[in-house]
């Protein structure tokens, strides 16, 4: 555990801040909620709240909240439909720049491992409501997962967006962290996140977040 603590410390830290007062130039934070409630075999809830800062605990950048209906086709293959509301401020210590949105997604997921390596690809596509406004996107994600052991795993994934209403490239997320399983239902995340934007804005988050998976089933006697 002294290595791995060591190795956060180095992701937390090893990124060099600039002081200009630019939001390119803030280390800032995601704070995350991400669930899942299983309801049948086939069937889950899924859920999710996202309060992403401009800084580590200062200026709001954008707040996500995402639910969704998850059905299992099979042990690899699932898909997912539903709706999102995202209440974005596109400036940086000022007013004024609020913006609301709707969106409505899908996503179709594929999961399977070689060896102790878990790979996941998730193809999303999104319609977005905004200003009296449609934005069409389709996204795609790799996300790779290893167990370091029965408590601790670390993941890597990059994802790119695609734009149907302006240039086809739109941004590019990629990732790298550690989640702790602090119980059955429980696991908590600390990574780190490059986001790069079409015409040159980067930004560098840290990701605060904690996972909750829960079965309700019903049991069979």
């Amino acid at each position: 555990m002294k290595n791995l603590g060591f190795i956060l410390c180095l992701i937390l830290f090893s990124f060099k801040i600039q002081s200009q007062n630019s939001a390119e130039n803030k280390l800032g934070a995601w704070y995350m909620y991400n669930g899942s409630h299983k309801v049948s075999d086939k069937f889950a809830l899924k859920t999710m709240a996202h309060f992403r800062f401009f800084e580590i605990g200062n200026n709001l950048q954008q707040l996500i909240v995402r639910t969704g209906g998850n059905y299992q086709i099979n042990k690899n293959l699932s898909t997912t439909l539903g709706y999102a509301f995202i209440n974005t401020d596109g400036t940086y210590k000022e007013n004024g720049g609020e913006i609301n949105e709707h969106r409505i997604y899908e996503d179709f997921n594929i999961v399977h491992k070689v060896s102790e390596l878990n790979l996941a690809h998730r193809f999303r596509a999104e319609q977005r409501f905004f200003n009296a406004n449609t934005g069409h996107f389709l996204r795609y994600q790799l996300g790779l997962s290893y167990p370091i052991n029965n408590l601790v795993s670390t993941y890597l994934y990059n994802e790119v967006f695609f734009d149907f209403n302006g240039e086809s490239f739109n941004q590019n997320w990629s990732g790298i962290g550690f989640k702790y399983k602090l119980s059955n239902t429980t696991k908590l995340q600390l990574g780190y996140q490059k986001i790069i934007i079409n015409g040159g804005a980067n930004f560098n988050r840290i990701q605060l977040g904690v996972s909750i998976s829960t079965h309700h089933k019903k049991k069979t006697k």
